[in-house]
């Protein structure tokens, strides 16, 4: 869970760095000057959006086999990776307050929830909660990361906004991003993203241990996240 939390948090605020959802945030800012309402906004908009991609990442884990999780999950970072280095582009109709009716909370939760929207972070969640099996701490990694990297601007803004190392930034997620592509490819980490380690250990054979149905030491969900481990280390290079 641990694992989980840290890596969603970091790989998501340093992929946010310079990303147009942070430029939205600053829009959102610069326009209203109430921080508070804002930053409320985007949590909302946030848990949301992530919850819904964290979903559709379980969901692809369940229907793909685990040779073909496994290398789209290693294409889908080594991809984000690329991806994190290109620039963020806001238009500027994603800042027109066309729901006043709705308040400050209410234009920012719309605006920030429809910017999301096929946005890296969206992506890079989708693929977190297919890399680790533990839902819960994907939505509140990603959402914490999300949260890290803009409420800074949005309550400091422009005195922040020129003194942020953007490029040795982008570079760090690319990097952090790659690394995550490459062990999935390799299969490394695979007890851990499926949360066995204290299950191994506590059973006498290990991943050798009979998971058949008259087994009574372990439940139905541990006896597929075992099932998946194996094939995953079995098909792994």
């Amino acid at each position: 869970m641990i694992e989980a939390l840290l890596v969603c948090a970091s790989s998501v605020a340093l992929a946010e760095i310079g990303d147009k959802t942070q430029l939205l945030s600053f829009a959102l800012a610069a326009r209203y000057r109430q921080p508070w309402p804002i930053v409320f906004g985007m949590l909302a908009a946030t848990l949301v959006n992530h919850t819904g991609a964290s979903a559709l990442g379980q969901w692809l884990l369940s229907v793909l086999t685990p040779s073909a999780m496994r290398w789209a999950l290693a294409l889908s970072f080594i991809a984000m990776g690329v991806w994190v280095l290109v620039p963020g582009k806001l238009r500027t109709q994603q800042v027109q307050p066309t729901h006043t009716k709705l308040g400050i909370f209410g234009t920012t939760l719309l605006t920030f929830f429809f910017a999301e929207m096929g946005d890296k972070t969206q992506i890079a969640t989708v693929a977190l909660a297919a890399r680790f099996h533990d839902l819960p701490s994907v939505i509140i990694g990603t959402t914490l990361g999300m949260m890290c990297a803009n409420m800074p601007v949005i309550f400091l803004g422009k005195c922040l906004a020129h003194r942020l190392p953007v490029t040795a930034v982008r570079t760090t997620a690319a990097v952090m991003f790659i690394v995550l592509g490459g062990l999935a490819a390799c299969g490394v980490g695979v007890i851990q993203t499926c949360t066995l380690t204290p299950i191994i250990a506590a059973v006498s054979q290990g991943l050798d241990t009979s998971i058949g149905e008259r087994s009574n030491k372990l439940s139905g969900g541990e006896r597929q996240r075992v099932r998946l481990v194996r094939a995953l280390l079995r098909n792994s290079p």
